[in-house]
């Protein structure tokens, strides 16, 4: 019996994610997520006497019918019963158990919805609204340089509130990402997020702490713990912008914008797989799916403008 027998339950958890970290530099936010979910299945084990080292195949099916009942989103118990399927076969492999019990489960698959994306008239008046929405002139030339880089390069907002200060120095045409799993990728930069970068970094450049104070090394700096903004409050800052812009507030977020720099670019006539390495998709199925939201909005088109789309009787 392996020490991670011995020692019981309680040692799985680290000693699975420390390794997934090792092995594919899972982000942190992938971590934390594996963390939730099998931390939930192990509270249901506890609850029936159980833990991960004991529970079988029937254990696990239980939990999937108890998320059921709790109401879960299919997506949600699709993707715990994959957290937990990850977690057995490690642990199979590693000799922890002489078993799988997840191997033959089948869960609800996680039903692909499409994409809420925006109009390009929307975005321009979310692009306004960044340029009135604050009280102070910094405010609204960080604001504005913020959602021109979102716009302009379809970062992941995780991407964005962390990008480097020494990434965007120069006047640059294209910045470096790191992105999901340490990945690397070149986007370009439109002219207006250049122009909007070059005002930022001239108040930054104002407001920087005389030396031998260390200054921010993050391009949009903030006062606590992660030393940049974070992305809970851009998140709100998003919404604020889009009650600005008259826009649905509650259908608006940072990925929204992610969306509609996707299919813009395609419905502009962008290669697919260039759309999939700017965004940094490790799959090209990934980014198939912006060619289900182009057909959506062009059959919507063709419904709304086309003279023959209106039922006999009714006004054109």
């Amino acid at each position: 019996m392996t020490a991670a027998v011995r020692n019981g339950a309680a040692s799985w958890l680290p000693r699975y994610l420390e390794a997934i970290q090792a092995e594919r530099d899972a982000a942190r936010n992938t971590l934390v997520s594996y963390a939730r979910d099998l931390t939930d299945f192990a509270d249901f084990l506890a609850r029936r006497g159980l833990d991960y080292t004991t529970a079988g195949r029937g254990d696990i099916e239980g939990y999937l019918v108890e998320q059921d009942a709790r109401g879960m989103a299919q997506a949600t118990r699709a993707r715990r019963l994959s957290a937990i399927r990850q977690l057995y076969r490690f642990a199979f492999l590693e000799g922890w158990r002489p078993d799988d019990p997840g191997a033959l489960i089948k869960g609800p698959k996680r039903e692909r919805s499409l994409p809420k994306t925006l109009s390009e008239d929307e975005v321009d008046r979310l692009l306004a609204a960044a340029g009135t929405r604050g009280p102070t002139e910094a405010e609204r030339v960080r604001d504005t340089c913020l959602m021109q880089l979102l716009y302009a390069t379809g970062l992941r907002v995780s991407e964005l509130v962390a990008l480097p200060l020494a990434a965007v120095r120069g006047d640059p045409r294209m910045i470096l990402i790191r992105g999901k799993g340490g990945r690397e990728r070149m986007v370009p930069l439109s002219a207006p997020a250049r122009d909007a970068l070059a005002a930022w970094l001239v108040h930054l450049d104002a407001t920087a702490p005389p030396r031998p104070r260390p200054r921010s090394p993050f391009l949009f700096p903030a006062r606590g713990r992660r030393g940049h903004m974070t992305r809970e409050r851009f998140f709100l800052l998003v919404k604020d912008l889009a009650r600005v812009a008259g826009l649905d507030a509650a259908a608006i977020s940072p990925h929204t914008l992610r969306h509609a720099f996707a299919t813009h670019l395609l419905a502009h006539g962008a290669d697919l797989r260039v759309i999939q390495t700017l965004l940094g998709h490790a799959s090209i199925a990934t980014t198939e799916i912006y060619t289900h939201v182009l057909e959506t909005r062009l059959r919507e088109l063709v419904l709304e403008k086309h003279p023959l789309a209106t039922a006999p009787g009714e006004p054109a």
